[in-house]
């Protein structure tokens, strides 16, 4: 099955929508394997997003990342990155589509609630920066052989 790294960001925390962000991607029939809730320095920060460094947003990107705790949560899944992707909707909330998860709840472009890996390959590697594999638990879930 499919991982992929979700961070909760922290506008999302501070408005009351992780329940909610946690739950429309589990009805979409992905599995948790790992969740955690920190406070991300700039250290972690620039490591997560040095695929932007050296763009103009990328300083207000660490800011916002390290202005509150977020959620960080492995969900595994059939297409766990495309069903998440399409969940999240566009970056900016103002292009999302009515019933994604900015389209319904997120701000503007720099408060858009949820990070979801774009691939498979960027997946494995921002799942590294957050957890161990000691960390990513693998357990049944009756539900599998329904959806998968």
């Amino acid at each position: 099955m499919e991982k992929s790294l979700v961070l909760i960001k922290p506008d999302a925390i501070q408005r009351g929508l992780s329940g909610e962000i946690i739950a429309r991607l589990e009805k979409k029939g992905l599995k948790i394997t790992a969740m955690k809730m920190l406070q991300m320095d700039k250290a972690l920060a620039h490591r997560h997003y040095a695929i932007h460094k050296g763009k103009a947003f990328f300083n207000r990107l660490v800011d916002f990342i390290t202005s509150g705790p977020i959620i960080a949560i492995v969900f595994e899944g059939k297409n766990a990155v495309a069903v998440i992707r399409l969940a999240m909707g566009e970056t900016d909330p103002a292009k999302a589509s009515a019933g994604t998860i900015r389209g319904s709840f997120g701000l503007d472009i720099e408060h858009n609630l949820i990070h979801g890996s774009d691939s498979v390959e960027n997946a494995v590697k921002e799942i590294d920066i957050f957890f161990s594999a000691e960390e990513i638990l693998d357990y049944p879930k009756d539900i599998d052989k329904w959806i998968g």
